[in-house]
């Protein structure tokens, strides 16, 4: 099977799963129990806790751990816009986030009376740092935007929007990181980035583990009530096992980062190539400034279900949208928001690589695709 589905998830290295089973059957104690075993299973979480900072270049209690991206985005937009309404009343977006961050905004704006803004993106998929400044207001109180689009990977230029957000004061800058993590790095100890969100499963950790980084001082309404666990931002029992995993996951896909980010774009770069040759595609991923993992295109009067059944056939794994709107058949509102036709956004599929992909993928899969797309047209015509 050629799993290319990576940025719905990851397959968990067997590393993390081992290091799951261990942390589950050794240390299966609340960490917030005062015993023996429960203060074992606290220090191992600390631990835990450490180890991602570290990785991440932040300081220890600065990392919130939480059940995933979604969670983690909620957490950050919601409590911070709930926990600082009074500086002000104007939260700002664009108009192509996760949506997960964007039904997020539109709860603030429907349900709790926040002015919100949903920023323009050109063709490409890029916001414009001008309309950003233009948009910027004294009672804007937080900016979220993400850094890697999850269906068609163009990256945002975070670097140029934290120079920027140093001047507002009272504006929290948000970034959802989920698809950025391991394969396109920001260094947060140098950027000035309030909240940073990141999710386990999308680098071969395991679904149900994430992080939220909360830079010190900054103040947030939790969204869970009921005890003190994560630096009072997150009550519930954590997940020891799954925590302990994650920092494993982070750890291990960082290392194997470091060595292959340039040969995952290389192939990226072939794989467009290939693509071109063949009639019919069209490219949304941009050429510029794009994540090496994410390659988004359409084949025209195509629907992307029915291409990517058919590729299922062959043991070919692709998706289309976001993995969490992708069942509801909706056209993509990533190319909407970058002004594509309705026949290239009711068509688009993405490849989405992992370090362990190499240019083997290549041939069958563009053999594949060009039978499937031949077939199909046949059979539409």
């Amino acid at each position: 099977m050629m799993y290319l589905d990576n940025s719905a998830t990851t397959k968990p290295y067997e590393e993390v799963l081992s290091t799951y089973i261990k942390v589950s059957q050794d240390f299966y104690a609340n960490p917030s129990s005062l015993h023996k075993k429960g203060s074992e299973a606290e220090a191992l979480l600390t631990q835990s806790r450490k180890q991602v900072a570290t990785l991440l270049g932040v300081q220890q209690n600065e990392i919130i751990f939480t059940s995933g991206g979604t969670e983690g985005n909620n957490l950050a937009i919601k409590g911070a816009a709930l926990a600082n309404k009074q500086k002000g009343n104007h939260i700002m977006t664009t108009v192509m986030e996760h949506p997960s961050v964007l039904e997020a905004f539109k709860q603030l704006e429907s349900n709790f009376g926040f002015e919100v803004t949903y920023l323009p993106v050109d063709s490409n998929g890029f916001v414009s740092i001008e309309d950003v400044k233009r948009e910027m207001r004294e009672d804007t109180i937080l900016l979220s935007i993400m850094h890697v689009n999850n269906e068609v990977g163009s990256i945002q230029p975070i670097e140029e929007i934290s120079e920027l957000m140093k001047k507002y004061k009272n504006c929290l800058f948000h970034v959802d990181h989920v698809q950025g993590i391991t394969k396109v790095p920001i260094y947060l100890s140098n950027l000035h980035i309030d909240l940073c969100t990141i999710s386990g499963h999308k680098f071969h950790g395991l679904n149900g583990t994430g992080v939220l980084y909360v830079k010190k001082g900054v103040v947030l309404l939790p969204l869970f009530s009921g005890g003190d666990q994560e630096l009072q931002f997150r009550s519930g029992t954590e997940s020891l096992a799954g925590n302990v995993a994650l920092a494993k996951a982070l750890r291990m896909s960082l290392d194997k980062a470091s060595g292959n980010r340039k040969r995952l774009k290389q192939l990226h770069e072939k794989l467009r190539v290939e693509l071109k040759k063949i009639d019919g595609v069209v490219i949304n991923t941009p050429e510029n400034n794009a994540a090496p993992h994410i390659l988004n295109f359409s084949v025209p009067h195509i629907k992307s279900e029915v291409l990517i059944h058919y590729l299922g056939e062959q043991n070919i794994i692709v998706s289309t949208t976001s993995a969490c709107s992708s069942r509801n058949k909706k056209v993509s509102h990533t190319l909407k928001a970058m002004k594509k036709p309705d026949t290239v956004a009711n068509s688009s599929i993405r490849i989405s690589l992992s370090f362990d992909d190499t240019e083997e993928i290549i041939k069958p899969l563009i053999a594949h695709l060009t039978n499937g797309i031949e077939k199909l047209l046949k059979v539409m015509r």
